[in-house]
Parts: structure tokens; C-alpha cells; sequence
């Protein structure tokens, strides 16, 4: 999806309490990150025609947890086009949570990261 020349990519995800592993029915920091990878995918093949590469992160901040059951909303924002580097800032929102909706939803995890494609 593109605003006024931005490239924005949104993926829901429902967590399964399968991948909940700590007390609490807490999910590690890494699902997210994971599907952070996927947006991050989706936006270089919509940019550039090609999967590309995650590099790095610039910065993680996990705000508020994530747990087994939660619906989940990640957008990857496309903020930064180099030669081959890609900039891209990322947010994990809470959308539903014990079979309700949050209102407002939960902002759980943001990033930014470099991606590189060929």
C-alpha cells in the first residue's frame, strides 16, 4: 500500500498458544522479529522485484508483551531508499487480546532495520 509516496506494508497474524512458552502465556521477542522479516520481505519484492536481504537492526524497543492468543498487527514502513540498502521502521501492535478488541490496541514492539537487495 503506498500513502502519498510511502510504501506501506501490513500483515495480522493470530498467535497461537502454542508458541507461548514462558509464564503469563508470554511469546518470545523473536516471533515478532520474525514477522517483522516477513514485511520486510514483502516490501522489497513489491519495491524491487526481489526478496532482498535482512542486514541489521538499528534499534529494537519491546513496549508491552505479546501473548499466546493476541491478533497481532505488524506494518513495515518503507523511510529510506540507498543504492542497495533499504531502511525500513517496523511496529507490532496488539489488535485483540482475550477475545476482545483492544481499544485503543497496544503498541507491543518497533524497530528499524537496513535490508539489502541485489
Amino acid at each position: 500500500m503506498t500513502e502519498a509516496g510511502v510504501m506501506k506494508v501490513t500483515h495480522r497474524r493470530y498467535v497461537p498458544y502454542s508458541h507461548a512458552h514462558y509464564a503469563g502465556n508470554l511469546v518470545d521477542g523473536a516471533y515478532v522479529l520474525a514477522l517483522f522479516g516477513d514485511a520486510a520481505t514483502e516490501v522489497c519484492i513489491r519495491h524491487d522485484g526481489d526478496e532482498g536481504l535482512f542486514a541489521s537492526y538499528d534499534d529494537v524497543q519491546f513496549t508491552a508483551p505479546v501473548r499466546g492468543g493476541d491478533v497481532l498487527e505488524v506494518t513495515a514502513t518503507l523511510v529510506r531508499v540507498g543504492n542497495r540498502s533499504r531502511t525500513i521502521t517496523f511496529e507490532c501492535v496488539v489488535q485483540c487480546r482475550d477475545a476482545k478488541v483492544l481499544d485503543p490496541p497496544v503498541v507491543a514492539v518497533t524497530a528499524t532495520g537496513t535490508v539489502v537487495v541485489p
